[in-house]
């Protein structure tokens, strides 16, 4: 599936606060609630619905009601900051938390959560990340979630990278991916740029200093990992 990008012109907007390094992190959580808003609403708009009738207070008609059950799957703890913005579009859907981190050298994500019941009780999933940098959790997040039994899943993401858009299709070529922009590379560190730095971190004050900041002290072993992701999306895009 190709990438779907938003052309909204209120996304583009409210991604320029986001990145800059100004922005507060209460502002940058409202800005992540909102923008995932906005990203939701689209990336709902191809969901079925089936007739239902009611009445108004004039007279019955035949109306709409949303068919599939949905459910948001936020990958930990970044992804915690685009729930509820979800489910106020959407406030019967289900919400079940998978938790990965990356490990920082070798870039590959490492399970430590995931209490998903026996069998699927959705058949649409959301996963929602705000970043799609390596696309390394998002495709594992996936794997685990056709192995439950989801029917149907897509990707929510505010900034994705073409090395994790390039994974994630090449992983599952089926999976929908709505972001709000999609920037140029991945540093050596694994960071999207330009980006807006480590959304976890920007979200909830816990920026640890310099060694933090994307782009600095990156290891032999984490460079040579993103250079294999960027040889294999040039690989790709040749004719």
């Amino acid at each position: 599936m190709p990438v779907n990008v938003s052309q909204h012109p209120l996304v583009a907007h409210k991604l320029a606060i986001l990145r800059d390094k100004r922005t507060e992190p209460k502002k940058f959580r409202e800005l992540v609630r909102e923008l995932t808003w906005l990203l939701g609403y689209e990336a709902m708009a191809d969901l079925a619905t089936a007739p239902e009738e009611i009445e108004t207070p004039l007279e019955p008609m035949t109306a709409a009601r949303l068919e599939p059950r949905v459910g948001l799957i936020p990958i930990l703890r970044a992804g915690l900051g685009m729930v509820d913005a979800m489910l106020e579009l959407l406030p019967t859907a289900e919400v079940w938390h998978i938790g990965l981190y990356r490990d920082e050298r070798t870039l590959k994500p490492v399970e430590y959560y995931n209490k998903l019941p026996d069998a699927a009780t959705v058949q649409v999933c959301l996963v929602l990340d705000p970043m799609l940098a390596t696309g390394g959790s998002a495709a594992a997040t996936i794997d685990i979630l056709k192995q439950w039994g989801a029917a149907r899943v897509k990707q929510v993401s505010l900034i994705a990278a073409p090395e994790g858009v390039a994974t994630l299709t090449s992983a599952h070529p089926d999976v929908d991916i709505h972001v709000a922009a999609l920037d140029s590379h991945l540093n050596e560190r694994g960071y999207i740029v330009p980006g807006l730095g480590d959304a976890g971190d920007r979200q909830f004050g816990t920026f640890a200093g310099p060694a933090s900041v994307p782009g600095r002290g990156s290891d032999d072993e984490t460079a040579e990992v993103v250079r294999r992701l960027q040889r294999n999306l040039d690989e790709a895009a040749r004719p």
